[in-house]
């Protein structure tokens, strides 16, 4: 009710603004004729708060018209004369070299912020700016791609969504069958690892008393989930996803489960990628989960490994490769088998080697920036987990057998170790696993690595 009367009152603002601005150009072709960049420049000069969040309005409309070259343009003007005021800055930097007291400090800070910035502020002011906002970076994400230029644009936007979606502004709601349907709906949209095929099969994921389902949302975006993530209650850690999905499953009382499990997370906002409220949502699920469920112990992920199938195939055909002299290459050339996995033996016969390089995958595999390769892996340990466990054939889909071989792995989160491991990987890049991964590689390989405990 709050968010409602507040965005009816900046509509109100709006409103009268538009008549004010409306008046102030009316006779004027050269105001009439302002493009987009110089209304941006206008909304900087400082107008009053009426005229100033009609002219966002505008501007964000306007904006919303643009075909794809002309939003590349306005992408460029931002990134070229929306930066630093390098004559504001030098004047600062002058002044706090004769005297760094605070003043001269927080000036120093002020001008040595790109204008963009401000620009963005203003905006967001508008009735659905923040929305706006959003989008407006989910089109800068596809330009660049090939535009390495806009890149301090992008980093602005990542700068200001990681204030304005503080957790402290995130509120967490449970998503169950009495959610309302325009929720439930986005919920079906942005389900982003297993697909929710139609309203049964969603009913089947959220409804049972052995099933959870939360999500954090943002006062700003009202009815649009950040993230969410589906969650399993079991006696066990689980190996593969199938028994979870299944039409026809057994059914797990909840004062008899043991292990929660989160099988699938997913971002709904692309806009605000780069932006990190998964660990936030973990850490709060398990405490919900625990307040309503005091016996269970365990919280592990059975997660997908998206990148693994095209990572070995390039080491498989590197000769110079210092993983594929490890693998058994002759035993994973019956990759290349159509249907494979359909042969009990040809299935059996690629486990172990199919095991060992998921481990050096794993653990040894890494980025240009020193990180793991696998972007799950990359989440998971960021957040503090452990990998305790990789599931041979867990996911039988097309796509997991394709981009996986149908490998998902179980990540494990110990309440009580989530920031030894958070620090680790932060600080040493350290890949925190279990024992029985570790023990997949090959011994003269797995001596090398530190014993951590499992």
């Amino acid at each position: 009710m709050n968010t409602s009367f507040f965005g009816e009152l900046l509509q109100t603002i709006s409103e009268r603004g538009r008549a004010l601005l409306a008046r102030d150009r009316r006779g004027s072709d050269a105001a009439r004729s302002e493009d987009l960049i110089d209304l941006c420049e206008h909304l900087l000069s400082g107008r009053g708060e009426a005229s100033g969040v009609a002219l966002a309005r505008d501007i964000l409309r306007r904006y919303g018209e643009l075909t794809t070259g002309p939003r590349i343009a306005f992408f460029e003007a931002l990134a070229k004369r929306f930066g630093t005021d390098n004559e504001r800055l030098a004047a600062a930097i002058a002044r706090w070299q004769n005297d760094a007291g605070d003043t001269a400090t927080a000036e120093l800070h002020a001008a040595s912020e790109p204008r963009r910035q401000e620009l963005f502020r203003r905006l967001n002011l508008a009735p659905g700016g923040t929305a706006a906002l959003v989008h407006m970076r989910e089109q800068l994400m596809d330009a660049l791609a090939h535009r390495d230029d806009l890149k301090a644009v992008d980093n602005d936007f990542v700068h200001l969504f990681s204030s304005w979606f503080n957790r402290g502004f995130l509120v967490l709601r449970r998503i169950d069958w009495s959610t309302p349907a325009i929720i439930l709906e986005k919920i079906i949209r942005y389900e982003a690892v297993h697909q929710i095929h139609d309203w049964e099969d969603l009913r089947r994921r959220i409804d049972p008393p052995d099933r959870r389902c939360f999500a954090f949302f943002h006062p700003a975006l009202i009815d649009e989930p950040l993230i969410f993530v589906e969650v399993a209650l079991s006696r066990d850690i689980p190996g593969a996803i199938a028994p979870i999905l299944a039409e026809a499953r057994e059914m797990t009382e909840p004062d008899r489960a043991r292990t929660a499990v989160f099988y699938s997370i997913s971002n709904c906002q692309r806009g605000l990628a780069g932006v990190s409220f998964g660990s936030f949502l973990i850490k709060q699920v398990a405490e919900e989960l625990t307040r309503d469920i005091p016996r269970l112990n365990t919280f592990v992920t059975l997660s997908p490994v998206p990148g693994f199938a095209a990572w070995l195939a390039r080491e498989l055909k590197d000769p110079a490769s210092p993983a594929a002299a490890e693998f058994d290459v002759a035993a994973l050339a019956k990759l290349s088998d159509p249907q494979w996995w359909e042969n009990p033996e040809t299935a059996e016969d690629l486990r172990a080697p199919a095991m060992q390089a998921a481990a050096w995958y794993f653990l040894r595999a890494r980025n240009r920036r020193d990180l793991p390769v696998d972007p799950v892996a990359r989440f998971h340990l960021g957040n503090g987990a452990r990998l305790e466990r990789i599931n041979w054939l867990g996911d039988m889909s097309g796509k997991a057998l394709s981009s996986a071989h149908g490998l998902m792995v179980n990540y494990l989160y110990d309440l009580d170790e989530i920031e030894k491991n958070h620090e680790a990987y932060a600080e040493q890049r350290t890949v925190v696993a279990s024992n029985a991964v570790q023990r997949l590689l090959r011994p003269t390989t797995a001596a090398e690595l530190v014993p951590i405990a499992g």
